[in-house]
């Protein structure tokens, strides 16, 4: 039996590195400056972002540590290396974003119902910058490389922010014109619930690659027919695919190669191994077997 498997490569990406380093100072100063404007304005929707901001830069500064981890050489103990350190963070964030949802949504049903007066004019100000700063921050870290399950859940939640203080903004128009001071409740509301839901969505894919489950852009059955379509190929069995951190897929797979492709199995290793690479697996290994001693399990 023939046995191949592929190096990892472990490639740092210094410009992803840098955005993240970029969107945990912006998000730090940023909320001291919204918590200052929100004690101003009254504005609890204001409030609410500036400890989710708070909780945000606390997060994206755990990891940054943890993508200088995920970016180290395999070693001994780790023969996978660290990619999936990024998947610690990425779970971590989300439950920070789920408990502040919940304190968002606290403040928010209180101010709802019982509504103070708040500065639409200063929320205006403050809701431009809130774009501004989030905007920036969000195609900062998508212009660089690599877009592993961490950097995905931060940049959505800056895309979170962008959509947030967009609201903010429309409602602080809104409330400067007719006085309903309620629409600040109610946008804080908002702001939590979309939040505490995208949160859950990004635990549940994170929890899903730990569990080592098939990322979703594989089709199994697709990649299934094509292996089986490979000259020599009699039959494909064994055939795993999963993923180290949302980026980079393995897959594992056993070939029933028939006796007179025997002598030529590199060839068909090779078919195989490009054919994994178009489906978006670039790290295979591939046992190759005779008819005669295949060892179909279950499994």
């Amino acid at each position: 039996m023939g046995h191949h498997h592929h190096n990892h490569n472990h490639d740092h990406h210094h410009s992803g590195e840098d955005g993240l380093s970029l969107a945990f100072w912006l998000n730090l100063i940023f909320s001291v400056i919204e918590s200052i404007g929100g004690i101003m304005t009254n504005s609890t929707a204001i409030l609410a972002d500036a400890f989710h901001d708070f909780m945000d830069a606390v997060a994206i500064g755990i990891a940054v540590i943890i993508e200088k981890i995920s970016g180290r050489r395999r070693s001994p103990g780790f023969s996978y290396g660290y990619k999936r350190f990024s998947l610690m963070a990425s779970l971590g964030m989300a439950i920070f974003l789920l408990v502040g949802s919940l304190v968002m949504a606290t403040g928010a049903i209180r101010s709802f119902i019982a509504p103070a007066e708040v500065d639409g004019a200063g929320m205006i100000w403050l809701a431009l910058l809130g774009l501004a700063v989030n905007g920036f921050a969000f195609l900062r870290i998508k212009s660089g490389n690599g877009h592993n399950q961490n950097k995905k859940a931060i940049m959505l939640h800056l895309l979170e922010d962008v959509l947030g203080w967009a609201a903010v903004l429309v409602g602080a128009i809104v409330i400067s014109f007719t006085g309903w001071f309620w629409v600040d409740g109610l946008l804080a509301l908002a702001i939590a619930v979309f939040i505490g839901y995208n949160a859950i969505r990004n635990m549940t894919e994170t929890l899903r690659i730990l569990l080592q489950a098939v990322p979703h852009d594989v089709d199994m059955d697709r990649l299934t027919k094509e292996l089986m379509s490979i000259r020599g190929v009699s039959n494909i069995h064994d055939l795993h695919a999963w993923s180290l951190d949302g980026e980079h897929h393995v897959g594992t797979l056993h070939a029933v190669v028939k006796a007179e492709y025997l002598m030529d199995r590199d060839s068909v290793r090779s078919a195989i191994d490009e054919l994994m690479k178009t489906h978006r697996i670039p790290y295979s290994t591939v046992q190759i077997e005779g008819l005669s001693n295949c060892c179909i399990l279950q499994g």
